[in-house]
Parts: C-alpha cells; sequence; structure tokens
C-alpha cells in the first residue's frame, strides 16, 4: 500500500509536467494522461498491476459528476440558449443516427457478429464530454459552434446509457422492453435537468444564507451539493449527469455569495478528475492484449469517424442553419473518452463472452480518437477558418471576495480584435453610475487606469460594477470598438497615462 503514496504523486507530476512541455504541440492533457496511465500499468513498466473493473467505474462516474458540474457552470446562458436545438438533437436522435450507422457498416457491410457489432456501436455512439471540454475551450472557435459541440457531449450521456443497456438485456435475456425503453428515456432526459434546477436553486438559498468565517466551509458545501444533486437524481431513476450538469449551469448563471472562490474551486475539482480518471483507464488497459485486436480497432475508429458521425451530424442538424465547414468541423470533433470506456465495462460486467474483446476495442479506438482528432482539431479549425489567433492566458487578474450580500461584483470583458488595435480613452467611455475600472492587463503588463488611459484590442479590462449593469458595461468597452478601422483613434505615441505598468490600479476617471 506504501508503493501508492509514491506512485500516484508521480503519476500526477509527471502528467502535469508533460503536459506543460507537449502543449505547444496541443497535444491534449488527456492523451498524456492516458498515456502516463499505460506507462506505468502492467505491461511496460509494471509498476502497479491493475485491473479491477468494477472500481474504475465507480471512479470514472465520480470524475464525470464533477467535469460535467463545472461544464455547465462555465456555460453561459445566452450560449445555450442559441444552440439548445441544434445540440438537443444531436444529443438524442445524432446518438441514434450515429449507433445505426455504424451498426450497419460493421454487421451489415463487414459481417461482423451480431453481438459484437450491436455493443460496439451503441456503446460508442455518444461523444466525450471530458474530452470535449479539455480540448475545446483551448480553440478561439465561433460561440455557437463551441456551445453546440460542448453542450452536445454533456447531454448525448443518459441517449448512450440506455443504448447499451437495452442491447445488453436484449442480449443476455433475449427479450427487448420496446415502449418501456423509450418511456425510460423521456423521464431520464426531462427530470433530470428538473431535478438538477430545484436542487441547484436550494444549494443558492443555502449559500446566500450562510456566513461562516471559514471560507473553506463553501467547499465542503459544494461538494455536498455536486454529490447530492447526483445522487437524488439517480435515485429518482433520471440522469444524473444531466442533473448535474443543470445545475450547475443555473448556479454558475445566477449571483451568490463568494461565486468566485467556488469557480476556481470547482475547476480545479474537474481538472483533477479529468486528469485522474485518465490515468485510471490507461493502468486498466493491457496493451498486449491488443496484438490480434488493433486491425479491428483501427476499422472501428474509421467507420466511426468517417462515416457514422458524419451521417449523424449532416442528417441530425438539417435545417437547422448550420454551414458546411461548421458540419465538417463538427464531424471531426466527435471525440470518444471516458463515457464509452466506462460503458465498454457493461458487458464485461454482465458476463458477456464478448464482453473483453468490446472493451479492448473501444478502447483503442478511444486512444486514436482522442490522439489523432483531438491534437488536429486546432489544425482543422484553422483549415476551414473557423478559428483566430488564440489569445494568451492573461497572467493577471482580480477576485470579488465577498462573504455577505452585495449588489456589486467584477465584469471582466475581453476587447476585440485585432491585438494593438487603438481604441477610446478611459475617460470617453459611457459606463454605467459609479462603475469602476479596476484594473487593465495587457500582455504580461498591468497597467494602472487613469482618465487618459488608451484601450487597446487584446486588452482584458475588469470593472467593479452593479449587477445588474454588467450589460452596459461591456457594451460601453465594445461599442467603440465595433467602428470601421478608418474610423478608429488614431495611433499615437503612449504617454505617461496611457501605459503606466507594474502598478497597483489606483481609480479611474470618468467624464
Amino acid at each position: 500500500m506504501d508503493i501508492a503514496y509514491i506512485l500516484i504523486p508521480s503519476l500526477l507530476i509527471l502528467v502535469v509536467l508533460a503536459s506543460v512541455w507537449l502543449d505547444r504541440f496541443s497535444v491534449p492533457v488527456i492523451l498524456v494522461a492516458l498515456g502516463a496511465g499505460i506507462l506505468f500499468g502492467s505491461d511496460v513498466l509494471n509498476f502497479w498491476h491493475f485491473e479491477d473493473v468494477s472500481l474504475t467505474n465507480q471512479v470514472a462516474n465520480v470524475a464525470l459528476v464533477f467535469i460535467l458540474f463545472q461544464g455547465g457552470f462555465a456555460t453561459k446562458h445566452s450560449d445555450l440558449k442559441a444552440v439548445a436545438l441544434m445540440a438537443g438533437g444531436l444529443a438524442t436522435w445524432g446518438v441514434i443516427l450515429t449507433a445505426v450507422a455504424s451498426f450497419l457498416c460493421l454487421w451489415g457491410v463487414l459481417g461482423w457478429s451480431y453481438e459484437k457489432a450491436l455493443l460496439l456501436s451503441v456503446i460508442i455512439s455518444s461523444t466525450d464530454a471530458a474530452a470535449i471540454f479539455s480540448i475545446l475551450r483551448r480553440q478561439s472557435l465561433p460561440p455557437r459552434l463551441s456551445g453546440t459541440l460542448e453542450i452536445e457531449s454533456a447531454a448525448n450521456d443518459p441517449m448512450a446509457i440506455l443504448l447499451t443497456m437495452a442491447a445488453i438485456e436484449s442480449l443476455t435475456s433475449g427479450e427487448s422492453r420496446g415502449l418501456a425503453t423509450i418511456g425510460m428515456f423521456i423521464w431520464k432526459f426531462t427530470a433530470g435537468p428538473v431535478l438538477g434546477w430545484v436542487l441547484a436553486r436550494v444549494a443558492l438559498s443555502i449559500f446566500n444564507r450562510l456566513n461562516p468565517q471559514d471560507r473553506g466551509y463553501y467547499y465542503v458545501l459544494l461538494l455536498g451539493v455536486v454529490l447530492l444533486t447526483y445522487g437524488v437524481t439517480e435515485m429518482c431513476h433520471a440522469s444524473g449527469m444531466l442533473g448535474v450538469f443543470t445545475a450547475g449551469f443555473v448556479m454558475g448563471n445566477s449571483h451568490f455569495i463568494y461565486k468566485q472562490g467556488v469557480r476556481n474551486f470547482s475547476a480545479a475539482l474537474a481538472t483533477i478528475a479529468n486528469i485522474g480518471v485518465f490515468v485510471l483507464m490507461g493502468l486498466l488497459v493491457f496493451p498486449s492484449r491488443w496484438a490480434s485486436l488493433w486491425v479491428d480497432g483501427i476499422i472501428l475508429f474509421v467507420v466511426l469517424t468517417f462515416i457514422a458521425r458524419p451521417v449523424a451530424v449532416w442528417l441530425g442538424t438539417l435545417g437547422m442553419g448550420l454551414d458546411a465547414k461548421s458540419k465538417l468541423f463538427t464531424s471531426w470533433a466527435g471525440l470518444r473518452g471516458a463515457v464509452p470506456i466506462v460503458l465498454a465495462t457493461y458487458p464485461l460486467a454482465a458476463g458477456m463472452e464478448v464482453g473483453e474483446d468490446v472493451f479492448n476495442l473501444v478502447f483503442f479506438a478511444v486512444i486514436l480518437s482522442i490522439s489523432i482528432q483531438g491534437s488536429t482539431l486546432s489544425s482543422v479549425a484553422r483549415w476551414l477558418r473557423l478559428s483566430t489567433p488564440s489569445r494568451p492566458m492573461q497572467r493577471y487578474g482580480l477576485e470579488l471576495v465577498t462573504m455577505a450580500k452585495s449588489e456589486l461584483d467584477l465584469v471582466v470583458v475581453d476587447l476585440p480584435d485585432p491585438k494593438g488595435r487603438p481604441g477610446p480613452k478611459i475617460r470617453d467611455l459611457h459606463l454605467p453610475p459609479g462603475a469602476v475600472i479596476t484594473l487593465i492587463t495587457r500582455d504580461n503588463e498591468v497597467l494602472t487606469p487613469k482618465g487618459n488611459s488608451r484601450l487597446q484590442g487584446w486588452d482584458q479590462v475588469t470593472v467593479l460594477a452593479r449587477i445588474v449593469d454588467e450589460d452596459q458595461v461591456r457594451e460601453a468597452l465594445l461599442k467603440p470598438f465595433e467602428q470601421p478601422d478608418d474610423e478608429a483613434p488614431a495611433n499615437h505615441e503612449a504617454g505617461p497615462d496611457d501605459t503606466n505598468p507594474g502598478h497597483s490600479p489606483e481609480s479611474s476617471t470618468r467624464s
């Protein structure tokens, strides 16, 4: 047991160091985590012999709960409203179309056995939220496109789970529940979000009524809220995954005490869960068992990526106004990850003869999906001219820690392209009454906001304002950049008041 205290932290440190170094090559962190797990596992260095499918299943489910909660927390209401129909369609009939197209190719065209073709088709039919969130959040894509892919991946688990359970039950018992399965899906897909919304509202009420001296209590409370939401929803036989995503969405789009600290803690939990679950998946796999399956694994990946997924996207988004370039990218961005691997443990748990082959084939196809699709998403987006140059993450920021109810909050606004385009001076902005610019970050510099300071494209501006004035603040900062370049303020040499890096913000002046 003592070796675990050395091996586990060594694995985590190795993953972080390798991920930071490989980030320049657009290698996803989840692929690094998988590789580290395989490297330390039984077939390579043999540091840890691990093959507990049941434990992996349970840990993966818990990890997905926190990953999906953070996904909902970081999703803006405006983005969800714009893509709800399209994302919902891909999460329901899109999954069915993917499974049907895969099954017809594997069984009808390639002649694979009915049992194996059916199980593989339903298990690997959904895209994976952990993979999508960890990779797409690094891309500068149109909000409608990225929002569709993220929300689809968070919402399509219930359909894949139901299809998998129905297929296993039909193959093991020889019976099909028919209408009962449809009714079960409708209940899961509707009751999950409703329960998540209710429990999130209760949680918000508790957060706003508490006033503990120790901020750590808020983190403990968040853990309890997330896990309780999943547990209650699953106990009601609804979709726990949809429940926690909805709860995260409701809380992320509401104002409550100590929200900034909760946001940071939730993001950290999701990152830890994301890395941990893929390391565990890597430990579980035995590459030596791929010797007789790797050809079939490649075939499965090709069928899924170049036939089934495109069919589902092109048919599932008919009449929804998605252009051809976006459809191509959506087809390529159908990454598979932890959920299909978790579902692949179900046939093993059911004692099916093809269970081990199905698990290894799914794992092999998932690795190909993450490594090939995940590492080329940036290139494909640039090739299709869907992405803009990615902005470096700002190295400075402010947090408003509110331990009591307040009408004020920090509004962070990223000024638009192109980088360095001269904008208005602070004194010329029409900010709402009482709004104060507290921080300007530009590249690696901190600028002191003064009335004569001129804003530039790609600046990140932090404003202390009333919550109800957030839209006005954004409009005041962004509207001057909407005018044509030839009408923009002329560039000039920066004076002392225009750029004053390295000092703490004092005040902002409005006229």
